[in-house]
């Protein structure tokens, strides 16, 4: 199993500078690629509904690719390239050639997603130039890179890395035995450099066994994003949610609001940038700190299929739509609520969440499962019957078993059934909702006394009502 480890990286004043050089050549490079691919597009071709029969046909040549401009490379190296905006000259020899592959290899990606699309079907946007800010990164590999796996008074690793030599890395988790170096990135942030050792093991299985989900090896997982919660299980628990964002932002828009008044290019406005850069890398952390957290807790329950919402995060999280009165004019359209909603589910990042939980669950043997969500917030779980059809009805006293059900928990069990087959087939007619083929009384079948005592009984008096 391949697998990274991001690590502090020390490097002494002399390192740091040619670090710099490196990445200020990678970014050079990156962009020269990319000016190259947009010139030849400009260069070949010509308007479909109007075309010169008289015109000066310029050189025709290949089309850029990864192969054609790597090529390019060894006449680079022969001497110092002058950058003409910048009047700066960079020497492509200083950086291992490896390095500099790598960012062609990041170019011909880029394109590749621009133009096809990645596995998926999903095309990028235009790619674009990389600014000082944007380039942060580069990569290292071949020959010439040992992990001292000694440590240095416990606390330190030792990398070495080709033209630079030793590089001390804060050890703040011990590498697996066995693990294999295969690549090193490095990433310039706010508060330093950083170190992904690219690592692999081959004791760590690749991927889980083949797993038959069943009611006691499955756990049901809704995104609630109500108050205080973050996640609510099958099991009936309910996990606070951390709200980083929310708690940090009065600090982030005073210092976004001393910076925006500042003159561009000024000295003070680049030294808020950055003290608005650490203020969001702080948030950042804190946050995938607690979804790991929360997804260690989640797989330490032993459950070995985990089902969650297939979320159309996008979507939820897009501006409402204009609206215009019989005149022309804008009128009201609820955005200013829906502003807040999109904040509250950039910052809860379920996204994310559902990844790291996917990474976690896959060391210890289990998967992670997306499922189609519809209507599993509004019918009844162990009796189904359409409940929930508002967001403000949070739970409901069914008078029949005498219990209080909670909209997310319920909601959590349902998530569950849809990944057992256990959901029946819904149909919207025009009366309204339509339940086909429900095998929810079948109690030998879908085990709704069990969905029963997974529901927590409250006393009568606490909650919400409902319905009655």
């Amino acid at each position: 199993m391949k697998f990274t480890y991001q690590y502090k990286a020390l490097p002494t004043t002399e390192q740091k500078l040619e670090l710099n050089l490196w990445l200020r050549t990678c970014q050079y490079w990156y962009n020269r690629q990319i000016g190259d691919r947009f010139d030849w597009w400009e260069m070949n071709r010509t308007p479909v509904d109007a075309c010169p029969l008289v015109t000066a046909l310029p050189e025709l040549r290949d089309k850029p690719n990864y192969y054609l401009q790597k090529k390019y490379l060894p006449g680079l190296k022969k001497e110092p390239v002058l950058v003409e905006w910048s009047g700066e000259k960079l020497d492509l020899s200083r950086v291992p050639a490896n390095t500099l592959q790598e960012v062609c290899k990041r170019v011909d990606k880029a394109f590749e997603r621009f133009i096809a699309g990645d596995s998926s079907g999903n095309r990028s946007g235009r790619p674009r130039f990389k600014s000082q800010s944007r380039y942060r990164s580069f990569v290292v590999e071949g020959a010439g890179l040992e992990l001292d796996s000694c440590s240095i008074g416990g606390k330190y690793l030792v990398v070495r890395v080709p033209k630079v030599g030793l590089i001390k890395i804060r050890s703040h988790r011990p590498i697996p035995d066995g693990a294999l170096l295969k690549q090193l990135q490095f990433v310039k942030k706010n508060d330093g450099w950083f170190v992904n050792l690219r690592l692999e093991d081959s004791s760590i299985p690749v991927c889980a066994d083949a797993i038959i989900p069943t009611w006691e090896n499955s756990l049901g997982m809704d995104a609630v994003l109500h108050e205080g919660d973050y996640l609510a299980t099958s099991e009936g628990v309910k996990l606070p949610s951390l709200k980083v964002l929310r708690k940090s932002q009065h600090k982030l828009t005073r210092i976004s609001q001393k910076k925006n008044a500042r003159k561009r290019g000024s000295k003070s406005r680049r030294k808020l940038a950055k003290r608005e850069g650490k203020r969001h890398q702080r948030i950042a952390r804190c946050r995938k700190d607690f979804q790991y957290k929360t997804a260690h807790k989640l797989v330490r329950t032993g459950k070995k299929v985990f089902f969650h919402e297939d979320l159309n995060l996008k979507g939820l999280s897009e501006r409402n739509a204009p609206k215009q009165d019989e005149t022309g004019a804008f009128i009201l359209n609820g955005q200013a609520a829906k502003s807040g909603l999109n904040l509250s589910w950039s910052d809860a990042a379920f996204a994310q969440f559902f990844t790291i939980l996917g990474h976690v669950a896959g060391k210890a043997g289990a998967i992670v499962i997306a499922k189609n969500p519809a209507y599993t917030s509004q019918l009844l779980s162990y009796r189904d019957e359409v409940i929930f059809t508002d967001c403000s009805i949070r739970s409901y006293w069914d008078v029949i078993e005498k219990l209080w059900v909670d909209r997310d928990i319920n909601a959590a069990i349902n998530v569950l059934r849809v990944g057992l087959d256990m959901f029946p087939t819904i149909k919207r007619r025009k009366g309204g909702i339509t339940i086909v083929g429900s095998i929810t009384d079948d109690i030998s079948n879908n085990g709704s006394d069990k969905i029963r005592q997974q529901l927590p009984r409250k006393s009568v008096g606490s909650g919400s009502w409902g319905g009655i």
